[in-house]
């Protein structure tokens, strides 16, 4: 088998952008005073993105310069709107967060970017610039999400990004949620303190540290103040000023007891709670988005699922209609608080008449879909589920005029969504455990759940199938009846979900530790997706009916070689215990061999996990010991073989793609044209390879053929012909 193939080689290869167009999760906007039609968006997973039309169209200014996708803060400069600063790391920190890696820096408007520093401060949760010298800023850094770290807190650069000092500090486990400074004095600086961390069992969101602090010396120094404020459990809280009042602060705080949004008339020294309305503070480590208008210090506006403005300080607030729910940040122009542009989960979108009208998120192909699946149609769909929207099902030949030519499909959000092997108008899907099937071309679609339970609310200790909120689903490569949906326990399907058997014991680890109800020590979030011991992953082998490989959420393998009638536990023993298992990929080449692709981010361990069994399980492989292509911390999410060359292997990483020629031993960058973000899931399907992200939708990379061919005598060569695929007549 070859080992490497020199870069120059790939050069001829691009990546094609199919879709869908409809906009994804934005965690950060911004926007320029003295340019009114100009505004940036950092999508949470997919990069920064800029529009000088008002919206009409948007333009990516990190790709191929920033080498990772999670967006946390955006900030541009007042003085020089060609400095801009990227804190990296989505600061709403739901299950699928991809790390930060610190800061990076632009002076020619987006065209160069350089590193700026503070690679382990986590998610970023603000950036602020001095409004005279862009060399000063100020970070908020909430820290690792996972695990405890000591690069959190308030960071402080006086020489643009070359060094930083930390300049408050809390504890290893207490991060800056949001800073504020001062409009019109910027050595008064305002910051919020808490804890807020994930598991991949619970969601840990504040404790009796942090809180409101403030400095008037520049943020070189701080007080705690905390008169009329919450002093007890102190949760995540988000902070707004306005320079129509420029002593006046909003604080919408998660706190028990005490909730709700606060006001300061005092520059923060003296605090009262105005309004305690729960739709303010719904799902704090997710939303709590605050904005307050710089023309008129009574307008304030506060997001979580819904979005709500204020006319009167907050004492009372009306729905203020957004293009889609699940709300993270609003900025107002200074000069003119009829524009502005708001983001939420279906992307970001400008106003220029106080929000009455807003710009479309039909331009914006930063989907973050869960996983892809295909049939076998010419042209072949897609499917695959976005996040907070629909499923969806595209053709892989999407109309050239542009990528709105997709239909939805049963299910939800979370997926999975795949086609009926013979039988692509029958479609299975999930909805957050809840399985259903549909007929395309009546548009039904029918219900048949395991069990009748719903995830929401409900402790994993207190179902009868644990049930993760992307559960997993595969059909089977020798029955196309049969289909399998795994809980704890894997179930099997032969009439389409009308009657459902189940064929294993509990196939999980189940820690007692981790079987409660999410969401500490304040506010429950019981949604399913922190249900830890459940099934993640089902592949049933192509080469030999009957063997089934599983992997669990909390960290084992299993096997049966029998149809499910007996289970081996066949999981690496160097593997540490707890990751997930993301997807698997039994051998197309080899009977006994199977891939499986597992994360460990969740539990603060960032390496890549990627093995290899080609007798059962009896032994395993790592193939990624950080030394051998992928670095040692970047997670790896799926690994894939393809089907038409043996030994060629494509992973994807929490930051892009890697291919391996020697089946694993040794991996090289794939990058091409592809965004730096996260990838969520590969397949090969008619010699095309598919490539599915988390931000930024779903690419193709047309004719594998050339590298089902390459040999060493090939790329030492001066000219190669290559043989053709095999082409349709349309």
């Amino acid at each position: 088998m070859m080992r490497d193939v020199d870069p120059t080689f790939f050069k001829g290869l691009h990546y094609r952008l199919v879709g869908p167009s409809r906009g994804g999760r934005v965690t950060t906007v911004t926007g320029v005073p003295s340019q009114p039609k100009t505004f940036y968006m950092g999508v949470a997973s997919g990069g920064l993105f800029r529009t000088t039309d008002g919206g009409a169209t948007w333009v990516a200014i990190t790709d191929g310069k920033v080498p990772l996708g999670s967006t946390g803060c955006v900030a541009v400069a007042d003085s020089d709107p060609n400095i801009i600063y990227l804190g990296t790391g989505s600061d709403d920190v739901r299950s699928n967060v991809s790390t930060g890696r610190g800061v990076y820096k632009t002076t020619d408007g987006g065209q160069t970017w350089k590193f700026a520093g503070l690679y382990n401060a986590g998610q970023i949760g603000s950036v602020r610039i001095h409004p005279t010298n862009p060399d000063i800023a100020w970070v908020a850094a909430q820290g690792d999400a996972f695990k405890s770290n000591s690069e959190r807190g308030v960071f402080k650069t006086t020489d643009g990004g070359q060094t930083w000092h930390r300049v408050l500090f809390v504890s290893d486990q207490v991060g800056a949620m949001d800073l504020e400074i001062q409009p019109g004095d910027p050595n008064v600086v305002y910051v919020w303190m808490s804890r807020l961390e994930r598991k991949p069992w619970t969601i840990i969101s504040g404790s009796r540290e942090g809180g409101f602090y403030k400095s008037i010396d520049g943020g070189e120094h701080f007080k705690k103040i905390a008169t009329g404020l919450p002093d007890e459990l102190i949760g995540k809280a988000n902070l707004a000023v306005t320079a129509a009042n420029p002593k006046r602060i909003y604080a919408l705080v998660e706190a028990k007891p005490g909730g709700g949004l606060y006001r300061s008339d005092d520059a923060g020294e003296t605090w009262a709670l105005i309004n305690s309305q729960g739709t303010l503070i719904q799902r704090p480590f997710y939303y709590v988005a605050l904005g307050a208008d710089p023309t008129n210090a009574d307008v304030v506006y506060a997001g979580a699922e819904g979005f709500f403005k204020s006319t009167n300080g907050g004492k009372t607030f009306t729905v203020f209609r957004t293009p889609h729910g699940d709300n993270h940040d609003i900025w107002i122009n200074p000069k003119d608080g009829q524009i502005m542009i708001q983001s939420n989960d279906g992307g970001a979108n400008v106003s220029t008449d106080g929000g009455r009208t807003w710009s479309t998120q039909m331009n914006q192909p930063t989907a973050e879909i869960y996983g892809v699946w295909v049939d076998n149609q010419f042209p072949y769909k897609l499917y695959g589920a976005q996040q907070d929207n629909s499923t969806i099902i595209i053709s892989s030949q999407p109309d050239a005029a542009g990528r709105e030519e997709w239909r939805p499909g049963p299910g939800c959000e979370t997926g999975p969504i795949m086609p009926h092997p013979k039988n692509p108008e029958i479609v299975y899907g999930s909805c957050k455990g809840q399985y259903g099937v549909m007929n395309l071309r009546t548009g039904q679609e029918k219900s048949y759940w395991i069990g009748a339970q719903s995830l929401y609310g409900n402790p994993a200790s207190d179902l009868i199938y644990r049930m993760q909120r992307v559960s997993p689903m595969a059909t089977s490569p020798h029955d196309p009846d049969v289909l399998y949906y795994g809980s704890q326990y894997l179930h099997r399907t032969r009439d389409k979900g009308l009657t459902w058997e189940r064929i294993s014991p509990d196939l999980t680890a189940k820690p007692a530790c981790c079987q409660g109800a999410s969401g500490e020590p304040i506010t429950r979030d019981v949604t399913g997706e922190e249900f830890y011991s459940t099934l993640y992953a089902i592949a049933e082998s192509p080469l030999e009916k009957g063997v089934i490989w599983t992997g669990a959420n909390d960290g084992p393998f299993h096997l049966t070689r029998d149809n499910g009638k007996t289970w081996t536990n066949v999981t690496p023993k160097a593997l540490p215990s707890g990751g997930r298992v993301q997807y698997i990929e039994p051998s197309a080449h080899r009977k006994g061999s199977a891939y499986y692709a597992v994360y460990r981010w969740l539990l603060g361990d960032y390496q890549p996990y990627l093995y290899r069994t080609d007798d059962y399980g009896k032994s395993w492989k790592r193939l990624t010991d950080g030394k051998n292509g992928i670095p040692a911390d970047w997670p790896t999410r799926v690994v894939r073989e393809d089907p038409n060359r043996e030994g060629l292997l494509y992973a994807g990483t929490e930051f892009g793609m890697f291919i391996s020629f020697d089946n694993g031993a040794h991996w090289q960058p794939f990058q091409l044209n592809l965004p730096n973000v996260a990838v969520t899931d590969i397949k090969v399907q008619q010699k095309d390879l598919l490539v599915c992200t988390q931000g930024r939708a779903v690419w193709i990379l047309d004719n594998n053929s050339t590298l089902y061919q390459i040999t060493y005598q090939i790329t030492a060569a001066d000219l190669q012909l290559f043989h053709p695929r095999d082409v349709y007549r349309t």
